[in-house]
């Protein structure tokens, strides 16, 4: 199964460049990319069996990403958030999950989780109000998760502070049209998303923190390993594999840039020791990011299937390690471009857009690198991290 939706984005991967101008201007994946990526079925690989998903390990989903990425980075982008999305629901509410998968199991789901919400309880659900950035693919979707902190009728969040992931239906939600004008991903169409007074049935709304902890998990009584994977290694996942599959790119639009170039000197890059020095140290940082990534999910995944039990300090490792190779990935990219030269720049040379996107992709919140390295060394050292130390792990 897993090989073949992998199949079937290389199958594509012509048509994915062709559309990728088009992409870049109109800010958004064109409707023809998207549908193309919905019948590979990249979006259904971490969703459930009985909503025609594959149910994949998630080593294969993060190389799919990676493939992708490689080929065009807003469409890797695009399936490795999207993708994520069917994982979650997985351990929602039955009926919410009849109500996005139900009649089209092809129904793809946008975030973004961090909280730009107030979420007020009223009888049988919540009403909630906010405005959130960066939702990736949202035109292709349908329904969405958004995060918001549970508050008052002012809009002030109680304190301690209570997180929700709540999930809603289009028609409850508006995107922000031309929101989204960046230097990098501009293809992912990361818009703003605005949401005034929309009531949530109790149903559609999943706890924050319980999500994180696996506990949310627990109570819908989830026995596959797939969902029973921490929250901190699997929605980091596509995003970090998406980053080094854009790296991907940028090491093969480099070569082939590179292949027949002469330099500034006049001499053949392929007899240029320096450039050819770079280019082979950052291939293999390039291969060392890819199976840091893939080795962590791996060995996290086993952890679970064994029935083990994930601490603290084992997720902290797992985001130190995702993180890190993030920033592998785009360090070793550097090191590629600072040695095209100047037509390197040039807006029809794929190179340029690829260095650009694996920048952008460094700029995710789930890559900043300080409190994920504090918590975790601090873990190491038998410390119990709190507070802003333990977001997102």
């Amino acid at each position: 199964m897993s090989n073949q939706v992998l199949d079937n984005i290389v199958a594509i991967a012509d048509d994915i460049r062709a559309q990728a101008d088009e992409a870049e201007s109109i800010g958004r994946l064109p409707d023809a990319m998207a549908k193309s990526l919905k019948h590979t079925g990249i979006i259904r690989m971490l969703a459930r069996k009985k909503y025609d998903g594959f149910e994949a390990h998630p080593r294969d989903f993060a190389e799919t990403v990676m493939k992708t990425a490689s080929i065009y980075g807003s469409a890797g982008w695009v399936g490795g958030i999207v993708g994520v999305h069917p994982w979650q629901l997985a351990m929602a509410d039955p009926k919410v999950q009849e109500e996005v998968l139900g009649t089209d199991s092809d129904t793809w789901q946008a975030s973004p989780y961090m909280p730009g919400g107030i979420a007020v309880k009223v009888d049988g659900g919540y009403i909630m109000s906010g405005r959130w950035q960066f939702s990736s693919g949202t035109d292709h979707c349908d329904w969405i998760f958004l995060g918001a902190m549970v508050g008052d009728t002012e809009g002030i969040p109680f304190m301690p502070p209570q997180s929700l992931h709540v999930i809603l239906p289009r028609a409850d939600y508006e995107i922000v049209a031309d929101s989204w004008d960046v230097v990098g991903l501009r293809g992912t169409g990361s818009k703003d998303i605005i949401v005034k007074d929309a009531f949530v049935p109790d149903y559609r709304v999943m706890d924050g923190g319980g999500v994180i902890d696996g506990t949310v998990a627990k109570e819908y009584g989830v026995t596959e390993t797939l969902y029973k994977m921490p929250w901190s290694t699997m929605f980091p996942l596509g995003i970090t594999a998406a980053t080094i599959g854009i790296a991907e790119g940028v090491l093969a639009a480099g070569i082939a840039y590179q292949r027949e170039r002469v330099g500034a000197t006049g001499t053949a890059i392929k007899d240029d020791p320096y450039t050819l020095y770079a280019l082979g140290e950052a291939a293999a940082e390039i291969d060392a990011a890819r199976q840091q990534l893939l080795g962590n999910v791996d060995r996290i995944y086993d952890m679970v299937d064994a029935g083990k039990e994930i601490t603290f300090e084992e997720r902290a490792l797992g985001r130190r390690n995702q993180t890190r190779a993030a920033w592998r990935a785009v360090r070793a990219a550097d090191e590629i471009f600072d040695r095209s030269g100047g037509n390197a720049l040039r807006m029809d040379n794929p190179l340029q857009r690829f260095w650009r996107d694996a920048h952008a992709g460094l700029h995710h919140a789930i890559h900043v690198t300080s409190t994920v390295y504090h918590a975790s060394a601090l873990s190491s050292l038998g410390a119990d991290p709190q507070g802003p130390l333990r977001v997102m792990i």
